[in-house]
C-alpha cells in the first residue's frame, strides 16, 4: 500500500508545504544556486535539471510511493526547496500506514538556519502521526553528514544507528558507491512529547523574528 487521496497542503508561519508542481521547477533552480556549499551528501539538482527533478518526483507520486512537496515561503512566495514523504509500509491488516519516512529533502542556503526546517519537519510529522496514524517517522543521511545528523537530533529523532552500505552515495565523485545511513526516528509514544518540545522551540523563533517596538 502505498499514498493514496489528496495531497494536502501543510502550512506554518514560516513555511508553506505545497505539493509539488511544474511551476516549482524555475523557483527550486533559483533557491539551489544561492550557494551550493550545503550539498555535498545531498543531491541537488543543477539550474537546468529542475524540470527533469520534478518530473522524476511526479512519477514516483503516481506510483504512490512518495508524496513530495516544494517549501515555500507563505509570506512572498518564493520556493525554498523541497522535501517529501516517502517509503510508506502498511500495517499488517494492509489498512493504513504502520511507518513513513520523510526525506529528499533540501533548502536555499538563505532558508537554512531560520526556522523553516524545524517547522516543515513538525507539519510532516504532525500529518503523519495524526491524519495517517503512523506507529513511526524515519529520517536517514549520509553517516559522514554531520550538519544533517545534528539537524534531524535538533527536531527530536532518535539516533538508532548506522547501517552499512545502506544506499546509494550522493557526494561528488561517488554516484557508484554505496554509502553508510545514518537512521533516526520517532515512534507515535514519543510524539506528544516530540511535538511540545518542538512547538516551543518554534515559539521562541517566532518571538526572536517579531521586531522590538
Amino acid at each position: 500500500m502505498g499514498f493514496t487521496g489528496e495531497v494536502p497542503v501543510l502550512e506554518g508561519a514560516f513555511v508553506r508545504l505545497e505539493p509539488l508542481a511544474h511551476h516549482h521547477a524555475a523557483g527550486l533552480a533559483e533557491a539551489a544556486e544561492e550557494s551550493r556549499d550545503t550539498y555535498g551528501f545531498t543531491w541537488v539538482p543543477g539550474r537546468d535539471g529542475f524540470e527533469a527533478y520534478v518530473d522524476a518526483q511526479l512519477g514516483r507520486a503516481a506510483d504512490a510511493a512518495v508524496v513530495p512537496y516544494a517549501q515555500v515561503d507563505p509570506a512572498t512566495g518564493r520556493v525554498l526547496g523541497a522535501t517529501a514523504f516517502l517509503d510508506p509500509r502498511p500495517r499488517p491488516s494492509g489498512e493504513g500506514l504502520s511507518a513513513v519516512e520523510v526525506g529528499y529533502t533540501w533548502l536555499a542556503a538563505s532558508a537554512q538556519g531560520t526556522g523553516v526546517n524545524t517547522e516543515a519537519k513538525y507539519l510532516l510529522f504532525r500529518h503523519a502521526f495524526e491524519s495517517w496514524g503512523v506507529a513511526r517517522v524515519d529520517l536517514k543521511t549520509d553517516a559522514r553528514n554531520a550538519r544533517s545528523r545534528a539537524a534531524i537530533a535538533a527536531v527530536g529523532a532518535t539516533f538508532e544507528g548506522v547501517l552499512r552500505r545502506a544506499a546509494r552515495s550522493w557526494a561528488p565523485g561517488e554516484g557508484t558507491l554505496l554509502r553508510d545511513s545514518a537512521v533516526f526516528s520517532i515512534i507515535a509514544e514519543e510524539w506528544p512529547g516530540r511535538r511540545a518540545a518542538l512547538e516551543e522551540r518554534l515559539a521562541g523563533i517566532r518571538e526572536r523574528r517579531v521586531p522590538a517596538q
